[in-house]
Order: C-alpha cells, then sequence, then structure tokens
C-alpha cells in the first residue's frame, strides 16, 4: 500500500488489518515481560480467577493490533509518533487460540497552525475477534508529515 500524508486522508477512510492468531506461549511471554497479573502468566492461577483461564494483557492487544495497523505501510513515510491515545477500553478478554484484526477509521485529520509540515489524525482503532466481536477499542493520536514537505 502506497504511504499516505496528511492531506490524503479524509474522515471515514477504513483501512481493515490482517489478523493474527494469540498463542497461549505469546501471551504468557508479554505478561511476563510487560503486565504480570496471575491471570496472564499462569494457566492454573488463571483458570481459579473471574476469567476462568487465561487471558491476554490489554496492553497486549492494543499493542498487537497497533503492529498490525503499521505493518500495513499506509504511514512508512509519513508517521511523526503520537502525541497520546485516548479512550482505551477492553471490552472482551481475549483468550489463547483467538484470532484479532483490527478496523481502523479516520475520525479526524487537522493540520498543524504552528507547524504546517505536520498535523494529527485521529483514527479509532476497534479490535475484533474471529466471531466479530470487539475485545477492545481506543482512538490513536497519529502526527503525520503534510505534503508540503515534499516539496
Amino acid at each position: 500500500m502506497d504511504s499516505r500524508y496528511l492531506e490524503d486522508l479524509k474522515m471515514g477512510d477504513t483501512f481493515i488489518c490482517p489478523g493474527v492468531t494469540i498463542t497461549e506461549s505469546d501471551i504468557i511471554s508479554f505478561g511476563m515481560a510487560f503486565d504480570p497479573q496471575p491471570f496472564h502468566v499462569n494457566a492454573l492461577s488463571a483458570s481459579n480467577s473471574i476469567y476462568g483461564g487465561l487471558i491476554a494483557s490489554g496492553f497486549h492487544v492494543v499493542s498487537l493490533s497497533f503492529r498490525l495497523f503499521m505493518q500495513l505501510g499506509v504511514f512508512h513515510d509519513s508517521s511523526m509518533g503520537s502525541p497520546g491515545i485516548d479512550e482505551v477500553r477492553w471490552t472482551m478478554p481475549v483468550r489463547p487460540g483467538d484470532t484479532l484484526h483490527s478496523e481502523v477509521i479516520v475520525e479526524s485529520v487537522a493540520l498543524s497552525r504552528s507547524k504546517p509540515d505536520r498535523g494529527v489524525a485521529k483514527l479509532k482503532f476497534m479490535v475484533m475477534n474471529q466471531r466479530s466481536e470487539e475485545v477492545a477499542s481506543y482512538y490513536l493520536n497519529l502526527m503525520l508529515k503534510s505534503r508540503s514537505v515534499l516539496g
């Protein structure tokens, strides 16, 4: 996919990311490194939790969905990072064997008033499982280069 710049986007543009299946090993490895709560790192402890089994960290789900989106290459040449993420919601547990994909919708596009070489696109991420159930959602504010930087 060709790289897009700020001016190439319009409200409602939608990107569908490919899916990836999350394994028990993935869940435990991420949990051990970044979110060592018992229901993310130990199947026996998890089976006695309110979740009744091992579940992925919400941070894992958000990170994975962002990686899948960036791998599309849509903003490969134009991304300048992000000033933040808003309204992160984890709406359903993600379990080993679930296949996740993201649907990303452009909510707004704003050129910077003080720095015309860039602006911010507000992107709504909806992370879905193999049953088309939403498991997480968030808004990513992505700073993008303007085409004016191309000369």
